[in-house]
């Protein structure tokens, strides 16, 4: 049984979350119309030309193609053929002296952290289990009685997981460093530090030990290269879409909300466009969402960790000599002492050298970026241009000297650098203050849902469980879209 044409879905914003559950409910029988303020479908995983480069928006890691994983079982189930290669290694890390390759084996984790062996192999198992519980198991948190029932019957099938999946489910990866002893091994602790800041945005301290096992596992998994930059996933996405039925309206910025009794009636645009859809799904934090629908409306959440973290980025035009025939497709690059973030760590995503869509030939278009917190952009932008530019020259260079400890030649070979910020962030994305990547995923109990206060509006992206990366808001848009048929065809 499928849903009858006449039932409408309106997605606000095509980000890899709204474009995916898009393509899926198009592909079980509805009628979808996405609506994207910008030309070009992404939202954060977009790919955008300037100068005859195509930059990644941020430095986005292709995550969650292997075998089984969710942008596999999503392409074969859309028709998709994605356009990629495999990465041999998924990024290499460098921190000071220390530089490690990140592959499948580990192999050379291992050989500079022998002591960290079961600490892996732990890891391994959890992960694992975890892998099979998200391909099987309802969305979290469940969202009524029907969902703890589902949870409970798929959660008991996996008995011989259930001792350590407890085990885990409140401690942090910090406690769980301690007990295998390697909280006081400095190189070690700040390694897992830079993994989860880029993952869970934030470290071993406060994340969860379960996030953390599937945080940990994506370089394991193996990471691919898209043809034409990370943009093409949402492109294929909306390309599906228009092929079951569905439309996507580009240049169309929906600026309101309308909510009576309980339902969403209304979406309205800039362009004075009106839609009167049966569900609403909203790609987008939920503080974005609240400021479409008002003070005035029902809409309301259950209590979850607030977004902490925006980011600031360069888009370099590099010589291809720089990186002297190699390609190095992933850097990450971390100052061996400080706090992260805030330009003392930097994730360098560059341009394969065979790519001639993403660079003109003998050059490389690189993505850079840095966590920061987005209050002090906002206050420089409030002063005024000058205070703005001078934080702005502020970052760059020192994000450009952290960088020449891997790349030493860089001021030399770039021809061109453009800066974004989380004001960049906000007027691009329509974030509030440009927040990127989700809450810090400290804690599997104060989460957000795709449920709101609205019967028929929808969370899906970044801000949904299991939160930020590839991986992670497919999983979360395909467990909105299983949450949504279960409730039309019961």
């Amino acid at each position: 049984m499928k849903p009858d044409r006449s039932t409408t879905v309106a997605v606000i914003g095509a980000g890899i979350g709204g474009a995916a559950v898009g393509a899926l409910l198009a592909h079980h029988g509805y009628r979808v119309e996405l609506f994207e303020a910008r030309s070009y479908p992404g939202g954060c995983a977009s790919t955008f030309r300037k100068n005859g480069f195509m930059f990644d928006s941020g430095a986005t890691v292709g995550c969650g193609f292997h075998t089984r994983g969710p942008l596999c079982e999503l392409a074969s189930e859309l028709g998709i053929q994605w356009k990629l290669m495999p990465c041999p290694v998924a990024w290499e890390y460098r921190c000071g002296s220390l530089g490690l390759h990140l592959t499948a084996s580990r192999s050379e984790v291992l050989e500079r952290f022998p002591r960290s062996r079961p600490f892996w192999e732990e890891q391994e198992r959890l992960a694992g289990y975890l892998w099979q519980l998200a391909a099987r198991a309802p969305g979290w948190p469940p969202s009524d009685v029907s969902g703890f029932f589902r949870l409970f019957q798929r959660v008991a099938g996996m008995y011989a997981a259930l001792p350590a999946l407890a085990r885990h489910a409140f401690r942090t990866v910090g406690s769980w460093l301690k007990s295998h002893q390697l909280d006081r091994d400095e190189d070690f602790l700040r390694f897992i530090d830079a993994q989860l800041l880029i993952s869970l945005q934030t470290t071993s301290a406060d994340a969860n030990a379960l996030l953390g096992a599937i945080a940990l596992d994506l370089p394991v998994r193996g990471t691919h290269r898209l043809t034409g930059g990370i943009g093409q996933v949402a492109q294929e996405l909306v390309a599906s879409i228009e092929r079951n039925g569905g439309s996507v309206r580009y240049g169309c910025r929906i600026k309101g909300i309308t909510v009576r009794n309980g339902r969403v009636t209304a979406l309205s645009g800039e362009d004075d466009t009106v839609s009167q859809p049966d569900l609403v799904i909203a790609n987008m934090p939920p503080e974005s969402l609240l400021a479409l629908a008002g003070p005035s409306s029902s809409l309301r959440f259950r209590q979850h960790s607030l977004p902490e973290w925006s980011a600031f980025t360069l888009y370099l035009e590099v010589r291809e000599e720089l990186f002297g025939g190699h390609d190095d497709h992933h850097i990450q690059i971390v100052a061996p002492s400080g706090s992260l973030g805030e330009g003392r760590s930097v994730f360098v995503s560059v341009s394969p050298s065979d790519d001639a869509l993403r660079a003109p030939e003998g050059f490389r278009a690189v993505t850079v970026s840095t966590h920061t917190r987005p209050d002090m952009w906002f206050r420089a932008y409030a002063e005024g241009r000058s205070a703005y530019e001078e934080l702005k020259t502020l970052y760059t260079g020192k994000i450009v000297d952290l960088l020449e400890t891997r790349l030493p030649s860089l001021r030399v070979h770039c021809m061109n650098m453009t800066a974004a910020t989380p004001v960049t962030w906000h007027r691009y994305t329509g974030r509030n203050k440009g927040y990127v990547g989700g809450s810090p995923q400290i804690s599997l109990f104060r989460v957000l849902g795709p449920n709101t206060s609205v019967k028929n509006l929808y969370l899906t992206g970044d801000s949904v469980f299991p939160g930020q990366s590839l991986p992670g808001v497919v999983s979360g848009a395909r467990h909105l879209v299983d949450l949504i048929l279960n409730k039309h065809l019961r």
